[in-house]
């Protein structure tokens, strides 16, 4: 965090909340840092009671308020952003895709070039406690050799298959759901959409 000019704000249980004050690629480029980190540890966790960590980053740019609350008998400083509540959902949702790192489209649309990085588009969504639909990228930087090659390999045709999913013509997002897993059967994204479809077919039916 610190050698990608960001700050440490606070500890939240496991958790680390982070600020970047410059711009948005130092906070991508700090979390894809964590991720390779935490990847070189793992390797010394191949014990059966030294399970690999996982962790789940979540990132959104926008305005706050950076200051101190309490009273005399208790003060400290915190951070009050809507902003800063999003991050926390995004961190949240890692958990239901089964990814490490998502930002919004607020720090998408931020990144000098986005090209730099691999990004893929995976949900366009009402995040609870927001009105305005909100859209979610998964950057892979971090992922496993094999993984990453996979969904280089299946982008245009997992892209396609979303923009079906989102027409809810489920049956042709099945199809191309299904050839991005024959490609990269590691792809847990896009077994989720898989899945849903089906469901959601059954439900028609």
């Amino acid at each position: 965090i610190v050698e990608n000019n960001g700050f440490i704000d606070k500890y939240i249980g496991d958790a680390i909340m982070a600020l970047f004050g410059k711009d948005a690629d130092d906070a991508v480029q700090a979390g894809i840092a964590m991720l390779h980190a935490l990847n070189e540890y793992n390797l010394s966790r191949i014990k059966p009671d030294r399970p690999p960590l996982k962790i789940g980053i979540g990132i959104n740019t926008g305005s706050l308020m950076l200051g101190t609350v309490g009273g005399q008998s208790q003060m400290a400083g915190t951070v009050i952003s809507d902003a800063v509540n999003l991050a926390s959902r995004l961190e949240g949702l890692t958990k239901n895709y089964g990814v490490s790192l998502l930002i919004s489209h607020e720090t998408f649309y931020k990144l000098q070039d986005p090209s730099l990085y691999n990004i893929r588009l995976i949900d366009c969504l009402r995040v609870k406690g927001k009105s305005s639909m909100v859209s979610v990228f998964e950057v892979f930087d971090a992922d496993p050799p094999e993984l990453k090659a996979g969904k280089l390999e299946t982008q245009m045709m997992f892209e396609q298959a979303l923009v079906l999913y989102s027409l809810k013509s489920f049956a042709e997002a099945i199809e191309r759901f299904e050839i991005c897993l024959r490609q990269n059967p590691q792809d847990r994204v896009a077994k989720i959409y898989w899945e849903q479809c089906n469901r959601q077919l059954q439900f028609v039916c």
